[in-house]
Parts: C-alpha cells; sequence; structure tokens
C-alpha cells in the first residue's frame, strides 16, 4: 500500500499508466477530453490518492471509443455501463458526459461542461478549471449524500488555492451557498 501511494505521488502509478494510454487512444481518435475528478484536484493544488481516472467526454466521443476499443484493451464495468475499465492494469475509467448533471444525476443549474470548451493550458490534458471543479464538485457532494468526497475536496481546495469567501461570486448562484458553508469549514484548524 505505501509502495503505491508512493508510485501515485511520484506520477508512476497504474493510474498515471493508464492515463497516459487513455490519453493517447483518445487522441488518436481526435476524441475531446478533459480530466476531472481526483486526478483534476490533484492538479488544482489538492493532491490526493484516488482509485480510478475521471474523464470528462462528450456522448459520441464515449461511442466511438467504445466501439474502437471495447474488448481491446477496456472492458465494460457491467454491461451497458458508462465507465470502463482498462483490462491490463485494472484501473477504473469513469466517464463523465457533457450536459448530464452531477452528483444524482437529476437536472440542476450546474452540468457537466463539453470538453472541447476546456482550455488546453500549460498541461499535457486538458484539465476542468478550478472554478468548474468546484462548481460540479459542489453541485454533487450537495444532491448526493453518498459523495462526501466532493464536498471534502471542496474543502481541501479552498485551503491548497488559499480562497477567499468573496470567491463565491465567480461560482453559479447555485452553488454560492453551499461554497461558503464549505469556506467556514475550511477554516476550522484540523487537529493532527
Amino acid at each position: 500500500m505505501i509502495r503505491e501511494a508512493d508510485d501515485f505521488f511520484m506520477g508512476e502509478s497504474k493510474i498515471h499508466k493508464t492515463l497516459s494510454q487513455l490519453a493517447r487512444t483518445l487522441g488518436e481518435l481526435g476524441i475531446d477530453f478533459a480530466l476531472a475528478g481526483g486526478l483534476a484536484v490533484g492538479a488544482r493544488g489538492h493532491l490526493r490518492v484516488t482509485e480510478d481516472i475521471g474523464i470528462l467526454i462528450a456522448d459520441e466521443g464515449l461511442r466511438r471509443f467504445k466501439d474502437a476499443w471495447l474488448g481491446r484493451g477496456y472492458s465494460e464495468k457491467f454491461a451497458g455501463s458508462i465507465g470502463v475499465k482498462d483490462t491490463e492494469t485494472g484501473v477504473p475509467i469513469d466517464f463523465l458526459l457533457a450536459g448530464r448533471y452531477p452528483g444524482d444525476g437529476r437536472p440542476k443549474a450546474i452540468s457537466f461542461p463539453d470538453p472541447a470548451s476546456i482550455p488546453k493550458g500549460d498541461s499535457r490534458y486538458r484539465i476542468l478549471d478550478l472554478r468548474s471543479l468546484l462548481e460540479l464538485k459542489l453541485a454533487s457532494g450537495s444532491s448526493a449524500p453518498d459523495r462526501p468526497i466532493d464536498l471534502a475536496d471542496v474543502i481541501a481546495l479552498i485551503r491548497a488555492n488559499q480562497l477567499s469567501l468573496d470567491y463565491a461570486d465567480r461560482l453559479d448562484a447555485s452553488v454560492r451557498e453551499k461554497f461558503a458553508e464549505m469556506w467556514r469549514a475550511a477554516q476550522s484548524a484540523t487537529e493532527s
């Protein structure tokens, strides 16, 4: 377990190898994607171990990927699932579909953006920007009680980026109150 954590923080884990291969595969197919989930949280300031890869993708891109690669290095998590698993590394890949809703999946003001709209920046991959990541995490954690990690990520991102309370003004109105709640929680010192 310690070795796996060391590999992860050094960028040499099964997660990183899987992401590199997946990015190459999606790139060869000309499919736009953006990094989301725990790896995006890490890229935006709070590095934490994750066991899966979150990829923002459009419906058409997912269809093209599955048509080309299911049975050739990737398998569905279960028949008809959106998510897949890398058959060599065993790493699960969670696809987040543009236009769908985070958390409980019910319509709300926040939806997953089109990955093509995410600027590439200095990274090898498109990565959700901090504002979008916070909005999605807040919407997910607020609507899905089984996703407390999303709210914990918000607290960690507030701390890591030293965000002020007025950062809420940059966010969609539907998540501002929850951001303020998480901001207050982030101000509490944790006992070590």
